[in-house]
């Protein structure tokens, strides 16, 4: 099959759909969080999800495409998403969706920093600068100080950020062996697998009345992952990845809409202040012509 033609009006189009699909899927797993475990959670994340996916595989490119070449890197990827959304779903039981995104929003500066030790690139002085001062924003959010404490659900989320961002540089380096089906499809599959055997020794038995829950998620999952492909191929990374922060006017919805919450002010702050350093990240990395693989792992 030919590849879509270019357009950065479909490509953010994809985007904004696939941000909107990837928050009512961690909406459904922070319901499905107050009743099963975090890691029956990620295996359910995974399994829903892939049905959807494989379906769309083999009705568009066929079932050579999820053929993998480099098994241990769709291993370590898979591994690092049971870690990655395992840690997001036991912050989501115990915090807003608005601040475990504001958290969460400072994989790609962590994504920038660990593509100079594992990839070998260069980061200049300006967005070492943005890196920190996002960073600082975590801080902001995590107030360290409050009960001279740190908050353990935040930590959490910001372990599942520093997961994403490994799993995201290792895409880099799959995507010159393999297909972006295969990335994506192996992805869930050992996840869920891998989730689902860790899972056994807490396993809460499934009710029935979340199954409409859970293959929603599933769903919600399966769509966010062929838009936000669909935006890669249509579009340049630099144009539509700063799109993910609509994400964060989503979740303060649902927090409203579903629990009556939203962010404090020392949340808004720490928002403000890591979306910013992130959107400057990305405008220095197009201007100096910084061309990343687009990552393919999300919550």
């Amino acid at each position: 099959m030919s590849p879509p033609s270019r357009s950065p009006l479909a490509a953010a189009g994809w985007m904004l759909a696939a941000v909107a699909s990837f928050t009512v899927m961690d909406a459904g797993m922070k319901l499905l969080a107050a009743h099963y475990p975090p890691l029956q959670v990620t295996m359910l994340r995974g399994a829903a999800s892939l049905p959807f996916v494989l379906v769309w595989v083999l009705a568009t490119a066929g079932p050579r495409s999820i053929v993998p070449v480099r098994w241990s890197l769709h291993l370590l990827r898979g591994v690092l998403g049971m870690a990655m959304i395992g840690c997001f779903v036991f912050a989501l039981k115990r915090m807003p969706l608005s601040t475990a995104y504001t958290i969460y929003f400072v994989a790609p500066l962590l994504v920038a920093a660990l593509s100079v030790p594992l990839l070998g690139e260069k980061v200049g002085p300006r967005r070492w600068t943005a890196i920190a001062i996002g960073l600082v924003g975590v801080i902001v959010v995590l107030r360290p100080g409050v009960d001279g404490l740190i908050s353990l659900p935040g930590l959490m989320v910001l372990l599942a950020a520093t997961a994403y961002a490994i799993a995201a540089v290792t895409v880099s380096l799959l995507t010159r062996t393999d297909t972006p089906q295969s990335m994506v499809v192996w992805f869930l599959l050992i996840m869920a697998v891998g989730a689902g055997l860790a899972a056994i020794p807490g396993w809460v038995p499934l009710r029935w009345e979340h199954a409409v829950l859970i293959l929603g998620m599933g769903l919600a999952g399966a769509f966010g992952q062929i838009a936000l492909t669909s935006a890669f191929m249509r579009g340049d990374a630099s144009l539509i990845a700063p799109l993910e922060y609509t994400g964060l006017v989503w979740v303060i919805g649902w927090d409203w809409l579903l629990w009556r919450t939203l962010p404090d002010a020392a949340t808004w702050t720490g928002a403000a202040i890591i979306v910013a350093s992130g959107l400057y990240l990305l405008r220095r990395e197009r201007v100096v012509g910084a061309e990343r693989a687009p990552p393919l792992d999300h919550s």
